[in-house]
């Protein structure tokens, strides 16, 4: 499955960082961005694990609500994108990191749906196994 970032305490006496899941090649493909667009996704990311939400970030159309955010960039004339959800409790997932090469409109590309929705499936499975595994290290004596 994903890899998860780690989870630590942005200042002290706060509360630790919602741990980050990357579902799919979401982080090798976010690796491949323009240094600029990789600075403001990880900055929405990072406010993602506060609990907040960057400026930017909309929710994503076709996907019942505010849980399923996307972060817009422009950088030298191209479009990049990235997709999370903070919908399951205690965890962020990064769904999705591509550059939109469609010229027809902002709407996103149906097979990028379809793959988004895949990966959101993948991370719901994920996170009732995590979750699972959160609970059975809790109760260890």
């Amino acid at each position: 499955m994903g890899t998860a970032g780690q989870v630590e305490s942005d200042e002290e006496g706060e509360e630790p960082l919602k741990p980050i899941f990357w579902i799919g090649s979401s982080l090798d493909d976010l690796r491949e961005f323009p240094d600029d667009v990789k600075s403001v996704m990880g900055y929405a990311l990072y406010q993602a694990q506060q609990g907040e939400k960057h400026v930017d970030a909309k929710p994503l159309k076709g996907f019942g609500g505010a849980g399923v955010l996307e972060i817009f960039e422009d950088h030298v004339g191209n479009a990049y994108r990235g997709v999370y959800t903070v919908r399951f409790a205690g965890a962020v997932y990064v769904l999705d990191a591509f550059q939109k090469k469609s010229k027809s409109g902002i709407r996103t590309p149906p097979r990028d749906i379809a793959r988004i929705k895949s990966r959101l499936k993948a991370a719901a499975d994920h996170h009732k196994q995590w979750r699972l595994a959160q609970r059975q290290i809790k109760d260890e004596p």
